[in-house]
Order: C-alpha cells, then structure tokens, then sequence
C-alpha cells in the first residue's frame, strides 16, 4: 500500500509537467531524478518487507510479567489475613464483618433503675423508695439503639491449622448507657482459643427467643476473657477445658453499719483464674452440657497498709443445660439448672459471691438458678417464645434485710420475620425482686422491637 501511493505520488508529479515543456533539458533532468527517487523508493519499500518477514518469523518476545499474584486473603480491609504460602486451602482466607441495627420502643408499667430502663432486670426493680435508684411515678417510655452491633470474623488457613477471630461489640454500655460494649473479643487456633468469649460454665445455645437485651435472670451468662483448651471433638460430643478470669461480688452486709470506713474498705481479692471443664453431646434430636467449675474468692481491706484483714473462701457450682428439638427442628424447649457457692458472678442477674455470716465472717454464698423456655414456628414468618427464669440465693446471716434474695423474669412474644433480614415484633415482659426481709415489687413492660441485620 505505501509503494503503491507513492508511485502514485511520483507518476502524478511527471505527468503534472507541461507537455511544451517535454523538449527542455532540464525537464529531462528532473525527469531522471525522479526516476532514480523512484528506485530508491522502492529499493527501500523492499528492504522494509524484509525486515518485516524476519520480524513475523522470530518468536513473539515474553509479555512483560504481570505481578506475582497476591496471596489469597481480604487483603484491602485486613492486610494481615493471610494464609502461609503451604497451607492447605489457602485461597479460603477471608474476611466477613456482620451486625444489626435495632430499635426497641419500651413502655414500663412501673419503674426501673433508669441506668437500666433499656432492659428489665430484676435485681434494678426499686422495693424501697424513697431509697433505691428508681423510685417515682409509675409509666415510662424508652427508645434505644443500644442493641445495635457490629463484628468481624476471619479464617485464616496456616499450615498448623485455621486461624479464626471473632471481635464484635454493640451499645449497650456496662453501665446501661449508650456506649461501646466489647462483647466477643477471640481468636482460636486448633483446639486452642484466647480471649473474651462466651464462659466454659454458660450454655449460650439455651438463650431464648427473645428481643429483651438482659434475658432470664436465671440463666449462667458472662462473657469472660479466658484460654480455653477442647481436647475432644468429635462425633457429637466436646470436652472444653478453660481459666477463666476471676471476679468476687462482695456484699459487706451488717459490717457497714459497725463501721460504715471498714466496710466501704473492704475489696475483691482475685490471686487465681477460675478452673472450668465442660461436656457437650449433640444428637438430631438436641443436645445436653454439663460444666463444673472451681474458683477461688477473696476480699481485702485496702484502707490499712498490709490489706488486712483478707482471706479467701472455695467456691464451686454445677451447670446443666441443654435444648430438645420437636417437628423437626423448628420448635425447641431449652433448659438450664445451676447450683452452687459463690457463682453469681456468672449469673445474668442479681446476687454476691461473698457475704458476712453471724460472725461478720467472710462466707460463700449458694445460688440456684434455672430457666425454662419454650420456642415455637407457627410458620416460615411467625414465631413465639414464651418462658420463665430465677435467680435465688441464701442470703447469711450477716446480710441486710435490703440483700437480694431471688430474681424472677417471665416473657412472651410473637415475632415477624418481613424477610431473612429484617425480624420486627412485640414482647410482654414480667419482674420481680424479692429481698432477704421479704420485701419486693414487681415490674412489667410491653417491648416492640425491629431488627435489621446485615
């Protein structure tokens, strides 16, 4: 094509010269020029194909090598979530974040605790009043997104095995306010875990159907920071071994009013982690768990220099919990029943580890504790639960007649599931408190929630 337009462009010039001027020597000069341009021309044009045959005929050169491709893992939000180049599965390694945003809307028939009016609790039920926190005029209103979360969970494949972490938090503060609440904060490694995460002693699968953030007062649940060993996975059933951090609810009782400095001096004196073991079966039909625990509590005068007086008392308990399944799988009865001295730090609500007996004699203090829920599928949108908990405890000797004695909680509530993402319904919700003298009150609230989740 370009030897040819430029023939074209050389015959064209020599035919633009004048005929008359076809005798004159310098046309014929020129003449000659061109026919010599047009030999070079086309000697050149040959010289081009040639070049461009050897070009066609050598091997096209490597394309420039694109980058290494980048190990498998979420690389943009978790630079670090990545598997070792000779794990197996390697391109599994991924990031997940979940959470909610829910709004409850409360009417409380009588009152809480206002630090507590998001949830019933019946350990913050005012009895005497004027005097306890939350004493007033019966009728309130609560709106709160504290039940509004956020988490985030990895899998990490190594060559020792799957690195997986859980850090999640909602807003419900520690205090009932709005804040940042640290719920689980794990990460595990085989049979390996570290971190905060649901106690070895609690059975988190028994938890009900519920929208009230608090739940049965009855029932074991802390989240606990914890190493955790589970020797034994397998056909159904698990052996979960853990020490877990240890915490000493003191009740000062009669002390306060010998010496209202001594017993303000008086604090929890944590020296070892609390021993836990755990067996849990799983079967088609449901499961059942039983978990132990042993722990030391102790107490401390901090106002003298030694920190005495001081001492420590043995504290143990029992927890046997499980879920039976009906039609299926969609309905299901769970349970739980707790016994034990000095484990109300692991209650949901309500009672002390240690309290003075009739000596003013640090003591451990037994609790029983149990809840019994029963959830039900009317269809794929409708479902119920309804149920009831309670905490109770025998107070000593050495305790005040204002001590909390036991904690009843009841609930019923139909749910409506719009779609898989969005669940909105009502919930009745019953309380009461009961103190060591006798006296009490109940409470009671109508709860409309809606929940969205992501």
């Amino acid at each position: 094509m370009r030897k040819l337009l430029w023939t074209l462009a050389i015959v064209g010039g020599v035919q633009a010269v004048p005929a008359a001027h076809a005798a004159d020597p310098q046309v014929d000069e020129l003449k000659a020029q061109l026919q010599q341009a047009l030999k070079t021309i086309e000697d050149m044009q040959r010289r081009v194909e040639t070049l461009e045959r050897q070009q066609q005929a050598q091997p096209a050169p490597a394309a420039a090598q694109a980058p290494a491709a980048a190990p498998a893992g979420a690389l943009v939000i978790a630079p670090r979530s990545v598997a070792d180049d000779n794990a197996p599965d390697k391109d599994k390694a991924h990031v997940e974040f979940y959470g909610q945003v829910m709004l409850d809307a409360i009417y409380d028939n009588k009152r809480m605790n206002p630090q507590w009016s998001a949830t019933l609790r019946p350990s913050q039920i005012p009895v005497n009043c004027p005097g306890d926190a939350g004493c007033g005029k019966d009728g309130a209103t609560t709106f709160s997104v504290r039940q509004s979360s956020l988490g985030f969970k990895s899998f990490i494949p190594t060559t020792y095995g799957e690195i997986k972490t859980d850090v999640s938090f909602d807003l419900f503060g520690t205090d009932g306010g709005t804040h940042v609440h640290w719920l689980n904060v794990w990460g595990e490694l085989g049979k390996f875990g570290v971190g905060q995460y649901y106690s070895n002693f609690m059975d988190i699968d028994v938890f009900p159907n519920t929208i009230d953030y608090w739940g049965p007062s009855g029932m074991m649940f802390l989240r606990n920071p914890q190493l955790r060993y589970t020797p034994f996975d397998s056909n159904g059933m698990k052996v979960a071994l853990s020490l877990e951090a240890p915490n000493s609810a003191l009740d000062t009782g009669k002390l306060t009013e010998v010496d209202p400095a001594f017993g303000a001096g008086v604090q929890p004196w944590n020296r070892t982690p609390d021993a836990i073991a755990s067996f849990r079966f799983d079967g088609d039909w449901g499961h059942v768990r039983a978990a132990g625990m042993v722990r030391q509590v102790g107490y401390q005068f901090v106002n003298t220099p030694g920190g005495n007086p001081s001492g420590h008392q043995t504290g143990y308990g029992a927890n046997l919990s499980g879920a039976f399944k009906f039609f299926g799988g969609k309905d299901s009865l769970t349970w739980q029943a707790a016994y034990g001295h000095a484990i109300a730090s692991y209650a949901n609500d309500g009672g002390v580890d240690l309290a003075p007996n009739a000596l003013l004699r640090a003591e451990t203090v037994p609790s029983t504790a149990w809840l019994l829920y029963y959830n039900h599928a009317w269809n794929a949108q409708w479902t119920s639960a309804i149920g009831y908990s309670e905490h109770r405890q025998s107070n000593t000797d050495g305790q005040l007649g204002s001590a909390f004695r036991k904690g009843s909680y009841a609930s019923a509530n139909l749910l409506y599931n719009l779609q898989k993402n969005i669940t909105t319904g009502l919930e009745y919700i019953w309380g009461r408190r009961e103190n060591k003298d006798g006296a009490s009150e109940p409470d009671s609230r109508l709860q409309f929630s809606t929940k969205v989740t992501f």
